[in-house]
């Protein structure tokens, strides 16, 4: 039996690509995806070191102006909700820029590109960072269509050891695993819609860990504030580039991306401050008198065993940010 990595600890927040289209394999083999029946590599190599460089250059660049428009083109999905929410809110609490800036490196960049056909198409880059150098840093890239940029869509820290190895043919491509795989633990179009189950009722399916077990007790806690009322509400995103993607591991199941939305309801009692951090109140719209909502994007990569292993699906890496707030 396969083993399944665990996870090393938690990834902090950082300030989609659609899922690998199912293929309909004829008796001849040939196959057919919306009328496209070639399959080829989702990018040349050449093509991802440059969609890695040019997604660099406008990130810099954003973080630097605190600018959302300077890398809205290249940055999509969770990814691109959490940094453009991200930057909004630091411009308000820095209209002159940040100032700390210090520009992000991405070095020894490996590529995982599926063959796949039809589109959207879309890659991994595996990297390593000059900011958390003890983990490797997955960014997921995306592209609709022949006229489209590749853009960012997922972006996850996770720990060398727990980086899995995966299928690759005798040319080096990736083999991408699809939607509703259904020889995996969990098929990775279910993947949002039970973890946010898990969040509210817990159950099987999950390993045990910082992103699971913890943070559900922790969000359980935290209903019992003195003074604040809290409410969770927790829905999967599964369209567009919000959509999971997944590559075959080499011990026949996949390391998968996918997303997820998250509401936190705090209602104050009658004389109890809520205590907004800069954060917050740089994205509040309307006036927090009694309670504030918070909405929050995740996005998260795990390793979804095989089925025939009767493993359950680990989290390796989940990044979490802020992307709206509504005061009552």
């Amino acid at each position: 039996m396969s083993k399944v990595r665990r996870p090393h600890g938690l990834s902090r927040p950082l300030a989609t690509a659609a899922a690998a289209t199912a293929l309909a394999v004829t008796a001849t083999g040939c196959v057919t995806v919306h009328g496209e029946r070639e399959i080829v590599p989702a990018a040349t190599k050449a093509e991802a070191r440059r969609a890695l460089k040019d997604f660099l250059t406008a990130y810099n660049k954003a973080d630097e102006e605190l600018d959302p428009a300077l890398d809205a083109g290249r940055i999509t999905g969770p990814l691109g909700a959490i940094n453009q929410a991200g930057l909004q809110a630091r411009r308000v609490q820095n209209p002159d820029g940040n100032k700390n800036h210090v520009p992000l490196e991405l070095t020894d960049a490996k590529y995982a590109i599926p063959k796949k056909a039809g589109w959207p198409r879309w890659f991994v880059a595996d990297t390593r960072a000059n900011r958390r150098e003890d983990m490797r840093w997955l960014l997921v890239f995306t592209k609709g269509g022949p006229d489209q940029l590749w853009e960012a869509s997922y972006l996850n820290l996770v720990a060398p050891d727990d980086v899995p190895r995966l299928k690759k043919d005798e040319d080096g491509w990736a083999e991408p695993v699809t939607a509703g795989e259904a020889a995996l633990a969990m098929a990775p179009k279910d993947l949002g819609e039970k973890y946010t189950a898990f969040l509210k009722s817990g159950g099987p399916g999950f390993e045990p860990g910082p992103h699971t077990t913890k943070w559900k007790a922790f969000r359980d806690r935290n209903t019992k504030r003195l003074g604040v009322g809290v409410q969770y509400l927790d829905y999967p995103m599964n369209e567009g580039t919000f959509a999971p993607v997944g590559l075959r591991t080499e011990d026949g199941g996949a390391m998968v991306f996918f997303s997820t939305h998250h509401y936190e309801k705090q209602t104050a009692a009658k004389g109890t401050d809520l205590k907004l951090d800069p954060d917050v109140k740089a994205l509040l719209k309307g006036d927090a008198k009694q309670a504030v909502t918070l909405e929050r994007v995740s996005n998260q990569v795990v390793v979804d065993p095989a089925e025939s292993d009767g493993g359950k699906v680990a989290f390796i890496g989940r990044i979490q940010g802020l992307t709206g707030a509504k005061g009552e």
